[in-house]
């Protein structure tokens, strides 16, 4: 997206002061729009900062030279990211896919579309007949190929969504604007592009992207259904790696429903580096940080120097705008790599601008981008989808489809930058100033080709800081599995169960058992309590049986619990572990898992109605265990 180093960069030059217009600007005054061109000169100091710190090093720019495509290969690449690899090749066939079985409509078509060109490329090179996308899909059989079938009968729900959206290319969408500061609702239940999908019909709400103040941003709010809400890391890891497939295919249909390609890069190979921290890719990083800490799922030089931030400079007027000397800093980060893992860097006097300047630095010196080479140029053209909630539900999904250690680290990121914002009396940094100089950081990389056209600087600059500002400012709802994820995954998981059972031997005997299960959950969802018994292992040596009905949830299971130990005297493992120095119980400290059955390991929503998930999911035990976040007493 952005680049720069030594390369001639057309984003390294300061733009002219004239105001130019924003893709959305009515309703404004002139008094806002003068603020907004003011404010971006932090973006493009941070931009000269960068390339003078570049240059100071002398360090030769290394673009990845990235090839064109040839027609069908993105499409191949796609599928398999999107673990739909068996559908390639010549004995391609999606009769033994599970995924398939579990997709949406929309999400269907978006398979379809990328299959059937890959099937025509095939083709065209002349080789081995490859397998009908139709047959795949089940669509009727015909001699027509899959182009002549769009062009002569299309499906109809391409050819609903390919007229809508040549109808939305000439939609006037500022004909609605948001209401700075309301609050609206989140729908996560319903797939993103099924949403959209309907929303073709009518009209979108815009908001004017110069509405810097964070105050003044639309406030969403995400509906609790009667499974409550998900969120990363509530998932287990087996269940946590079917959620980047799932999230591709739906970002996938998302744009197609909206008109806009996905744009994904080719990952760059950069040289290795014999540095210990910076310019070390992350998953090496925490391989070794593991060796000294397991579960580190955070580099631990970004912790230390966000700790030393939070600690001493937080309430620095300027902090992360105002640069620190680049000689301290390149003599702090050779310091760093020859102390920091014998515990001798001491950082008490470190001015907090330098430590600033390190942040930044290890950012960008990372040797692929935070937000990866793939999907960096996605979450740029995020700043084109014209509704705010669809630019949000796109990046909820970009972050879903994060690899693990970038998520976690990004995660970190955006925690300390909200702590920055929330301290803008003192330090003069409000959301938008830390989102203009953060963006050059995380979308400027030198793997990264600059292919930025004539013009389209500044608004390449302000769609870049508005997509932070969005992670900084609805990170906690970013950071949440959709209800339709998780209901992906069970299908999946049940799917999956049911194949591995068709190849036992003993197949009649477990189909009898099927139909009995069946008829069991027939009979249960038909009746209006249940008794279930709850463990508790690491805490107690009996189980908690709880009857539920149709107003049980989590919370009450867990108060329950908690009254039990008191009054009944039971035999306890480890009282400690639910006791705080005044002798008190406290409810935080325990949560209830969901384990097994058509699910790995799933914690659950203090506000889950049992029975509603019993019904869901009655083959699986109910496990309560002490929050691992919680601070141990022994």
């Amino acid at each position: 997206f952005l680049s720069t180093r030594n390369c001639p960069c057309k984003m390294s030059q300061l733009p002219p002061k004239s105001p130019l217009a924003s893709p959305v600007s009515e309703g404004t005054n002139s008094m806002v729009e003068s603020l907004d061109n003011l404010s971006m000169d932090s973006f493009w100091l941070e931009v000269e900062n960068i390339k003078q710190s570049a240059e100071a090093e002398q360090e030769e720019c290394s673009l990845a030279d990235v090839k064109t495509q040839e027609e069908g290969e993105a499409e191949a690449e796609w599928l398999q990211d999107a673990g739909l690899s068996d559908l390639l090749g010549d004995r391609a066939s999606g009769n033994d896919n599970v995924l398939l079985s579990t997709l949406t409509k929309t999400q269907a078509a978006a398979v379809q579309r990328r299959l059937d060109t890959y099937s025509r490329s095939r083709r065209r090179k002349n080789k081995h007949p490859v397998r009908d996308v139709r047959d795949i899909f089940g669509v009727v059989s015909s001699e027509e190929t899959a182009a002549e079938k769009e062009e002569s009968s299309p499906d109809p729900l391409w050819h609903k969504l390919r007229t809508s959206n040549v109808q939305r290319k000439t939609q006037d969408y500022s004909c609605t604007v948001r209401n700075p500061g309301r609050e609206e609702m989140f729908n996560m239940d319903v797939a993103y592009s099924e949403q959209a999908a309907v929303l073709l019909k009518g009209s979108f709400l815009s908001e004017s992207r110069r509405l810097k103040d964070g105050n003044a941003l639309t406030k969403f709010k995400i509906p609790k259904g009667r499974l409550g809400v998900t969120r990363i890391g509530d998932l287990s890891a087996q269940d946590m790696k079917k959620i980047p497939t799932l999230a591709l295919i739906e970002l996938t249909a998302l744009c197609d429903v909206l008109g806009f390609e996905l744009k994904r890069n080719k990952a760059a190979k950069l040289k290795t580096t014999e540095k210990r921290l910076f310019g070390v890719p992350l998953n090496t990083l925490l391989e070794n940080d593991q060796k000294l800490l397991p579960n580190t799922k955070v580099p631990l030089l970004l912790q230390a120097l966000l700790s030393c931030l939070e600690k001493r400079g937080l309430e620095t007027e300027g902090i992360l705008r105002v640069s620190g000397s680049q000689t301290r800093i390149k003599s702090l980060e050779q310091k760093l790599e020859r102390d920091f893992y014998t515990g001798l860097f001491s950082w008490d006097e470190v001015h907090q601008n330098d430590v600033s300047g390190l942040l930044k630095r290890f950012i960008r010196e990372l040797p692929a981008p935070l937000l990866t080479a793939e999907y960096l140029p996605a979450f740029a053209a995020v700043q084109n989808i014209p509704d705010l909630k669809q630019r949000l539900q796109a990046l909820n999904l970009l972050i879903l489809i994060l690899p693990e250690p970038n998520r976690n680290t990004l995660k970190a990121l955006l925690e300390f930058l909200s702590k920055v914002v929330a301290r803008e009396n003192n330090n003069k940094m409000n959301l938008w100033n830390v989102s203009t100089v953060m963006a050059p950081n995380l979308f400027m990389h030198k793997g990264l080709p600059n292919k930025i056209p004539e013009g389209k600087e500044k608004q390449l600059a302000e769609g870049a800081a508005d997509v932070v500002r969005m992670m900084i400012h609805y990170q906690d709802l970013l950071w949440t599995v959709s209800s339709f994820l998780v209901a992906q995954v069970r299908k999946l998981n049940e799917s999956n169960s049911k194949k591995y059972q068709f190849c036992d031997k003993r197949i009649k005997n477990l189909l009898r058992k099927i139909h009995a299960d069946k008829d069991k959950v027939e009979k249960n969802q038909a009746e209006p309590s249940k008794i279930v018994k709850v463990h508790a292992s690491l805490l107690l040596k009996e189980s908690l049986e709880v009857h539920l009905n149709n107003a049980t949830r989590v919370a009450d299971v867990l108060r329950q619990f908690q009254k039990n130990l008191c009054q009944n005297g039971w035999n306890i493992v480890n009282t400690v572990n639910l006791l705080k120095c005044n002798n008190s119980m406290e409810c935080t400290n325990l949560l209830l898992y969901e384990v097994g059955g058509n699910i790995g390991e799933h914690c659950l929503d203090p506000d889950t109605y049992l029975l509603d998930l019993y019904h869901i999911n009655p083959h699986a035990e109910w496990v309560i265990k002490q929050n691992p976040s919680y601070p141990r007493m022994f």
